[in-house]
């Protein structure tokens, strides 16, 4: 059952397993292998911090706006911005303009690697033994906990540059 819900991650409990990186590779591509999952989770061992990182699929999506193929859309069902494959010019502004570093390129397989909330069933989000993965309905209170977690992610990206 597909059902319209927002991706919720709570960096504070990322036990960095990589499971979450394993099971997208597995399910998108049959392989295990973290380079060609579309969540990466960054880890900078001296803050003791790892954060899974993937497309938060944003209200203003940047990425969809600066697509000059218009190869991103949002999906009606699950709300997930998606990559057109076929409409696709592998230009990489969407990579660029994400402030987060969701999105990038498999050099294997020629395409853009964005996360697809799965069709709403995100399977990263059943196999995060810590739960720092939490898939659930859109509400203001998972719309603002989504805030939040975006806030303390980039904290985190801006305290581990300097």
């Amino acid at each position: 059952m597909v059902v319209m819900g927002i991706l919720l991650i709570t960096p504070e409990k990322c036990s960095n397993c990589h499971s979450c990186e394993l099971a997208c590779s597995f399910i998108h591509e049959g392989e295990f292998n973290p380079a060609r999952s579309r969540v990466t989770v960054l880890t900078w061992e001296r803050q003791a911090h790892s954060v899974p990182v993937m497309c938060l699929q944003c209200e203003e999506a940047g990425c969809m706006a600066v697509c000059p193929a218009q190869a991103i859309t949002e999906d009606g069902a699950s709300g997930a911005r998606l990559v057109n494959e076929l409409k696709c010019i592998k230009c990489r502004m969407c990579i660029d303009i994400c402030p987060f570093g969701s999105n990038s390129y498999d050099e294997k397989s020629r395409k853009i690697l964005k996360c697809d909330l799965c069709d709403g069933d995100p399977q990263c989000v059943k196999v995060c033994p810590s739960g720092a993965l939490v898939y659930g309905e859109r509400s203001t209170v998972n719309v603002a906990r989504r805030l939040q977690a975006a806030g303390k992610l980039k904290a985190i990206v801006w305290e581990a540059r300097r």
